[in-house]
């Protein structure tokens, strides 16, 4: 049993069904980097302590001198300790958080490359600045599953994806179709600023392929909330609340009636400069912990650590991200002794040549590819 399935065997069903219709060679929508306003109210109550020290220690020296010296330092106390309390959070004017499912969306960029093994060509026309149709073409080979990991079995695949993309102002439609038979499709729709609809679904001949999603997105002003429901009787529910100008905070739960299994997961996220780091914890027995960290505007780089209390195995990665002028590199290395690199180098405007590198030591695997792409950037 696969698909929306699996989220129920996962440790955060809201994030478990984002990824169910991501394509498996990237994430989607660029990295979001929030503003950055620091809180300095424990450093003002620390300096609040201070001052009257510092006061007393110049008393005698104002006595000598006189009333004059005495009125400037005292004013000077006063505007600095004004200063510093200004600077407090204001818990009316806290910013939006990001959604619960893009939690980690900045490690992701860096720890989850678009690998993919053989040749790939993808081709995006816009017929108008609405609409646009994309073709997409791949040569290589897939790994088939077997009852030994260490045996390893691919077999040659290849296959054309037709696309159309309708974009507006209130909302999008994207549809794709592969020459397996099998379809995919996306709708959203922006009511106004504060709720969205979104309705995905894959359609295969398999039944257990065919997977369907519903989702209702509410913003406040320093919140946001979504509702899940799917197929198999899958319903989610979550829930992000920023608490300072920095950290935010949030849970979720979900049923999957099919399998007759729940679970309840907390998130925090702590969005500072220049750093972001997050952590996710669930009754399924999954904790995950992640830190993105920006080195500079064009070298980035995240780590990640997952713990298995059901099956008492912990895995961690080490990934980075750089943006040169003419290319984009990124890498990860992990635990287990994997070794991925992925590389965008732009030949002219809207067109990409791309490698892709994967190694296993391990296991012996070695997969490598290289592609095309041309179109929209």
């Amino acid at each position: 049993m696969t698909g929306l399935s699996q989220q129920g065997q996962g440790a955060f069903g809201t994030y478990a069904s984002s990824v169910l219709f991501r394509k498996q060679r990237g994430g989607e929508g660029p990295a979001h980097r929030g503003a950055y306003v620091v809180s300095l109210a424990q450093e003002a109550k620390e300096s609040s302590l201070v001052i009257p020290s510092v006061a007393e220690d110049a008393a005698p020296a104002a006595d000598g001198a006189g009333q004059e010296t005495e009125a400037p330092a005292a004013q000077a106390q006063t505007d600095f300790a004004s200063a510093v309390l200004s600077k407090e959070t204001d818990f009316l004017e806290l910013p939006q958080p990001v959604r619960y499912e893009e939690l980690q969306k900045e490690c992701l960029m860096s720890l989850r490359p678009e690998t993919f093994e053989g040749m790939r060509f993808d081709f995006t026309k816009p017929l108008n600045q609405s609409f646009s149709l994309s073709h997409s073409l791949q040569m290589g080979s897939a790994e088939m599953p077997t009852a030994n990991p260490q045996q390893i079995v691919k077999v040659p695949v290849s296959s054309y994806e037709f696309g159309a993309n309708l974009i507006g102002a209130k909302g999008m439609m994207i549809g794709r179709m592969l020459t397996d038979g099998r379809m995919s499709g996306r709708v959203k729709y922006d009511v106004n600023d504060s709720v969205s609809f979104k309705v995905q679904a894959q359609l295969a001949e398999e039944k257990q392929y065919s997977q369907t999603m519903f989702d209702c997105d509410v913003k406040g002003l320093d919140w946001n909330a979504q509702l899940k429901v799917g197929n198999n009787q899958f319903v989610g529910v979550n829930y992000f609340q920023s608490v300072t100008n920095n950290l935010a905070l949030g849970g979720e739960a979900f049923y999957l009636g099919s399998q007759r299994k729940s679970g309840v997961g907390f998130a925090l996220r702590h969005q500072g400069e220049p750093g972001i780091a997050t952590c996710q914890v669930a009754t399924t027995g999954l904790l995950s912990a992640t830190y993105h960290h920006k080195v500079s505007d064009k070298v980035y780089l995240a780590s990640e650590m997952m713990w298995n209390w059901n099956a008492r195995e912990a895995t961690a990665a080490f990934g980075y991200d750089y943006i040169l002028r003419q290319c984009r590199l990124r890498g990860r290395i992990d635990s287990s002794g994997v070794i991925t690199a992925f590389l965008e180098e732009r030949l002219n405007v809207g067109v990409n040549f791309v490698l892709s590198a994967e190694l296993d030591h391990y296991r012996k695997d070695y997969r490598f590819g290289f592609g095309m792409t041309v179109g929209m950037e």
